[in-house]
């Protein structure tokens, strides 16, 4: 079998699981089409109680002795999607389409983040021409959400010795390191209170923003649109007799949010003055991003009367803390160049009646600054009355640069290409630093084909990339010692 079938063997599978659902905390459906795939190849498999799937495959002849590797990519997927479009995860597939060498999906999330890594275990699995000696693939659930089934993987599923992470989004650069994280939720509670009489109602809001992956994409320059709409909120509030009836902004804790929307009422003989400050806001806000918020939109309208609004003393103290909290890259990295090391994102906001909840997650590479930016969030909160709760959080993944594997995999990527691959940590969180919970010795690289925009409906996957990081976990598989 040629590479160029290699390759559109991956991509069928790939189109196979773009039609399954898959949220995170829904994996069912993948859990059975990997179940499934296993029996139909004749290749041993187990489901642990968390839902993550484990599948093994003998050496091929003359590999027996080989380490045995571990590939290992996520079931879930993010489900973000333009506000403007229809569509149900739980019951309509991804609809792909190419476009100038990129593979993307018409208004969704495209699931690539973890897909690709499903599809390029599988295809190994399924081959009976690719050398390798003995292989595991595990396929963790809800990874999205906070590494949930990494989190809970017992000790003694797998086998193997060397582990190669699947889930990174840039061909030629082999990751050795992530960032640990904690989410942070806020919540504001509230009494309702009548609007005054002869107060005007209008709909203020921010949307088509970038958006991308909290950790991989932190340090772009996207405006966060929550932050975006609590300014001017904050500015208007300093001038007007301004009363919040409600705020939404983002989905996903793990997504900068690409949109925020407020109800809010003032005074009635204030509503062309608040027009204009708007109008002359949002041109301010668009000559900032003029480079990284190309589409950004701004929308004020009038809308229905509402009979209460939240109680204002909360409603301010929200405003000023929506203002003040910090948010983006808080410092970077003194160890690896280029590297983020420590940030927070402001990533949803929801009115329910009675409560303001927020939730924000804070990543860091280094423990304690991850703390301290966890705690410097939950200070600015808690001055302005709100509760605040940390997650448990997830720990990072430290760099060994003695590793095996990855003397293998830049060995290999060398001879491939004629060029060298570049050794990096990433800020996002992978799910490798939980795996040295249970398994210690684990030796582990990531690599992954191009992936832009993950976490937003602009998530697409260089298909060029592909061929080439196939061809590099083939040649990994080869040389792997005994």
């Amino acid at each position: 079998m040629s590479d160029l079938n290699w390759t559109e063997r991956v991509m069928a599978i790939f189109a196979e699981i773009c039609r399954i659902p898959r949220p995170s905390g829904h994996e069912e459906k993948m859990g059975e089409f990997l179940a499934a795939f296993a029996e139909r190849h004749g290749l041993e498999h187990i489901q642990d109680s968390a839902g993550n799937v484990l599948i093994r495959k003998p050496a091929t002849p003359g590999m027996e002795n080989r380490q045995t590797v571990i590939l290992q990519a996520h079931q879930d997927m993010v489900c973000e999607k333009d506000a403007s479009l229809e569509h149900d995860f739980m019951t309509q597939p991804i609809e792909t389409y190419v476009e100038d060498g990129w593979l993307k999906a018409r208004g969704t999330t495209l699931g690539a983040d973890d897909g690709m890594g499903i599809a390029m275990a599988l295809a190994i699995m399924e081959s009976n021409e690719i050398k390798h000696g003995p292989v595991e693939c595990l396929f963790t659930v809800s990874e999205e959400t906070g590494l949930c089934g990494a989190e809970n993987l017992q000790p003694g599923m797998m086998n193997g010795s060397m582990l190669i992470n699947l889930d990174s989004e840039d061909e030629g650069e082999i990751f050795i390191g992530c960032a640990g994280g904690v989410n942070t939720t806020i919540d504001f509670d509230f009494r309702q209170e009548a609007v005054p009489a002869g107060y005007f109602f209008l709909k203020v809001g921010v949307d088509k923003l970038h958006g991308g992956h909290s950790g991989d994409d932190i340090d772009k320059g996207y405006a966060n649109a929550n932050k975006v709409l609590g300014r001017f909120l904050y500015e208007a509030s300093s001038k007007y007799d301004l009363r919040l009836c409600s705020f939404s902004g983002g989905n996903l804790h793990n997504a900068i949010p690409r949109d925020a929307t407020a109800v809010i009422a003032i005074p009635a003989g204030s509503k062309e003055n608040i027009r204009v400050d708007f109008n002359i806001f949002a041109d301010t806000v668009q000559k900032e991003y003029h480079v990284t918020e190309t589409d950004m939109e701004f929308r004020m309208e009038s809308t229905d009367p509402q009979h209460f609004c939240i109680e204002n003393r909360v409603a301010q103290n929200f405003i000023q803390a929506i203002q003040g909290v910090f948010n983006g890259v808080m410092a970077m990295s003194m160890d690896v160049d280029d590297l983020v090391e420590t940030s927070s994102n402001l990533a949803s906001v929801r009115t329910t009646e009675g409560r303001i909840h927020i939730v924000a997650s804070q990543r860091s590479s280094v423990e304690s600054a991850k703390w301290n930016v966890a705690h410097t969030l939950a200070a600015t909160f808690r001055l302005a009355g709100a509760e605040v709760k940390h997650g448990d959080g997830y720990p990072g993944w430290t760099p060994n640069t003695n590793s095996k594997l990855l003397a293998i995999s830049t060995s290999t990527y060398r001879r491939l290409f004629g060029r060298e691959a570049k050794v990096l940590a990433i800020h996002a969180g992978l799910e490798c630093g939980l795996f040295l919970k249970s398994y210690p010795a684990l030796d582990m690289i990531s690599i992954g084909p191009t992936l832009r925009g993950v976490h937003s409906p602009s998530e697409r996957l260089e298909l060029g990339t592909v061929d080439m990081v196939f061809r590099h976990l083939l040649a990994i598989l080869e040389e792997i010692p005994e």
